[in-house]
Parts: structure tokens; C-alpha cells; sequence
């Protein structure tokens, strides 16, 4: 009856990678300059071992943790979302995915628009505020789709929801993700619907990615093929295009995210991996440099952590990671080559620092582990070091 769960704490990595220089930051720290700028106070997981990983004013090492911790280098190319939970999976990219600094090939976006039947405006590198803000009068006059993208393997389409009717939006998403292959093929395609009027338009939560397939034999088909069953928390059936998943719970902000993992481990009694992500941070904050803001989220996520763990079975382990950083100090708007952090809690896991792991694919080798499942494609599993069966309950 054993679950694994898994915690994606969108973009909250702890220190560069010895690349991170050729992604243009080598300064990055996502969470070691949010607790220097402002007042952390992260009980819960200070508990489980985060101030061990790193340094982190506010966030006491423990002499005694209460779970394993350490820290996991990315060893796929890239720094996005698409690539750090594949990554998790156990699916590694050797290249990365293909972007588009200077915007998207004329000829590419003449194509979508025949097939959309509608123009495009914007086509640059842009946050998804500042264009809407810009170009959104424009938009709702012409019809005109608005498309940009990020240093991300992302096309993102923005229309007014007055303008473009969600549903439509989706399907101009679909047939996107259909046109863009090979090398077109981004990572993920997002509608970012908006509402409200010039000089107050907002994006909404209903923003979808529509995702590549992801390769074959991940973490999520082999634990559905090995008989566990596969739930899927907020953007994680998106970024795995709802492939090997058994049920999909809503997860559009931090909070949704923590009620709909709640309700899961109350009902899902059986043998289970259960894979949540945590968006708020990336995207409320991070993009947006926001020290704040993210740091009041990750207070919040804390709270909502401390709540969860009595809903643990004596046979469940949980894992709290990240899949790349985005430190709103350093005055981009972008995602940072960071280190994941890794803090597991349960009643057989042993209070040990893991150190640095090679891969964040370590993590999914682990779950596969622990879940009596097939190997994965990458990834050393650290069940060894962890497993204390004189720590359950009897």
C-alpha cells in the first residue's frame, strides 16, 4: 500500500550549477537571495533539513533532521519546466529543446495563421504582462492573436477572453502543437487567456500547456505499468501531455494544488505515485521578480506542508524538489541553471544528508524503487540510503 509523493516547487532552486555561467547567470540563487531579502520563516521544512542543504538566514540547520535532505544537480540540457520534470522522471534531454530569441520564422507563423484563420501580433521575447498590457487594445480591435515566447522552449498565445472564447483558444493551441515539430518542436505550447479592459487586463487561471509527448518509459509509465496508480497534480498532466496518468486533480495556484494533494491522500489508499507541482512561484513571482510576493508564498507552501504530513501513512514516503530556478533578485525575468533541493520525510526514511546527486533523475529512480517498479531510463536510485525500517511503526 506504499505512495510516493512528489512536490515540484516551481523554480525554486538553491544555488548555481557549475554551467550555469553558459545560461547567462552564474550568480543565481533563488532561494539563498529571497531569505536574504526578506524575513523567511520556514518552520516546516526547516525541520526536515532545508537550512542543511544551504545557508539560509531565517532557516536553521538541524543537528537533528527529521527526514533525509541534499541537494540534485540537472544533467538535461535546458532550464524549464518541460526538461526539469522529464528530468525527475527519469527522461533526460541530451539537447535542448529548440527556442526562439529573435521570435518565430515568418514562414512558420504564416502557416499557423492560415490555419488559424486569424493574424499575429507581438512574436518577440517578452513577459506574458508587459505584451498583453501592450498589445491587448490592439488584439481586441484586430482579432489579431498575440504570440511570444521566453528564453523557455515555449510558444505562448495570449488572446481577451471576450475576443478569442477559451475553448477556441484551446483549440488554437492544439493545432499549434500539432504544426510544431522537429525543429519547431518546443517543449510546450500555452494559451494564456486574459480579461479586463486597457490599463487593466488580467491573466487568468485558465492558462493550459499543451506538452511533447514525453519519451518513453518515464517514471509515470512504469509505475502505471507496475501496477501503482498515477495521480497527477495541477500542471503535472500538462507537462506530461496526460500520458500514463490515472487521475488528474486541479492545481491552477499553490493553494488549489495543496487541497487537491490533500484529497488525494485522504482517498487514494492503494499503491500510488502522486506527482505535484506548485506554480505560484515561477509564475506569480520569479517572472515577475517579486521577492515579496515569493517569499510569502513560500511561507504559505510551509503551512500547507505542515498540514500534509499527518496524512502520511506509515508506508509512504514524500519528496519536496524543484525542477530549475527563478531568482527574482537578479533583475531578469527568466528561469536560472539551479540545483533542486531534495528533502524526503516518512516513517522508514533515515535522517542522512544525500549530498550533491547527479541528476535530479535520481529522485524518480528512487520512487520506481520504492514502488517495486521497472528501472528507469536514467537516474541512481538512493533508496539504500534512506530506507529505516526500525523508524515504522509497529
Amino acid at each position: 500500500m506504499s505512495r510516493f509523493i512528489i512536490i515540484v516547487m516551481d523554480s525554486v532552486g538553491v544555488g548555481a550549477l557549475p554551467d550555469a555561467a553558459e545560461y547567462g547567470d552564474p550568480a543565481c540563487n533563488t532561494l539563498g537571495h529571497i531569505a536574504e531579502q526578506a524575513e523567511l520563516r520556514l518552520p516546516c521544512m526547516q525541520r526536515l533539513g532545508l537550512g542543511n542543504i544551504l545557508p539560509l538566514r531565517g532557516v536553521e540547520p538541524q543537528s537533528r533532521p527529521l527526514g533525509a535532505y541534499g541537494k540534485a544537480a540537472a544533467k538535461s540540457r535546458g532550464m524549464d519546466t518541460t526538461c526539469g520534470h522529464w528530468e525527475i522522471a527519469g527522461l533526460l534531454l541530451d539537447r535542448p529543446l529548440p527556442t526562439f530569441p529573435h521570435g518565430f520564422p515568418p514562414q512558420l507563423l504564416d502557416r499557423l495563421s492560415a490555419v488559424w484563420g486569424r493574424g499575429v501580433i507581438g512574436n518577440r521575447v517578452a513577459s506574458g504582462t508587459q505584451i498583453v498590457s501592450e498589445l491587448g487594445e490592439q488584439h481586441q480591435q484586430s482579432g489579431a492573436l498575440i504570440v511570444y515566447t521566453s528564453a523557455d522552449s515555449v510558444m505562448q498565445i495570449a488572446a481577451h477572453t471576450d475576443t478569442v472564447p477559451i475553448e477556441e483558444l484551446y483549440d488554437i493551441c492544439r493545432q499549434a502543437r500539432a504544426l510544431l515539430s522537429g525543429d519547431y518542436g518546443v517543449g510546450r505550447v500555452i494559451a494564456r487567456p486574459f480579461t479586463g479592459s486597457p490599463g487593466a487586463y488580467r491573466r487568468t487561471e485558465q492558462r493550459q500547456d499543451f506538452s511533447l509527448d514525453p519519451p518513453p518509459h518515464g517514471l509515470l509509465q512504469v509505475a502505471q505499468e507496475g501496477g501503482a496508480q498515477v495521480v497527477a497534480i495541477g500542471k503535472i498532466n500538462d507537462v506530461f501531455a496526460g500520458r500514463h496518468i490515472d487521475a488528474a486533480l486541479e492545481g491552477h495556484n499553490n493553494r488549489q494544488t495543496l487541497t487537491s494533494l490533500a484529497k488525494a491522500l485522504r482517498e487514494r489508499q492503494q499503491r500510488a505515485l502522486i506527482f505535484a507541482n506548485c506554480v505560484d512561484f515561477d509564475t506569480l513571482y520569479g517572472h515577475r521578480n517579486d521577492v515579496a510576493g515569493y517569499a510569502r508564498a513560500l511561507m504559505e507552501f510551509d503551512s500547507g506542508l505542515e498540514q500534509l504530513l499527518p496524512l502520511l501513512h506509515e508506508d509512504d514516503i514524500l519528496a519536496v524538489t524543484a525542477d530549475h530556478g527563478n531568482d527574482p533578485t537578479t533583475g531578469g525575468t527568466d528561469h536560472n541553471r539551479e540545483y533542486a533541493p531534495l528533502l524526503l520525510y516518512g516513517a522508514g526514511v533515515k535522517a542522512i544528508d544525500l549530498g550533491i546527486r547527479g541528476s535530479f533523475a535520481d529522485l524518480g529512480a528512487t520512487a520506481a524503487d520504492y514502488l517495486g517498479c521497472a528501472a528507469l531510463p536514467a537516474g541512481e536510485s538512493f533508496l539504500p540510503l534512506i530506507a529505516d525500517h526500525s523508524r515504522r511503526k509497529r
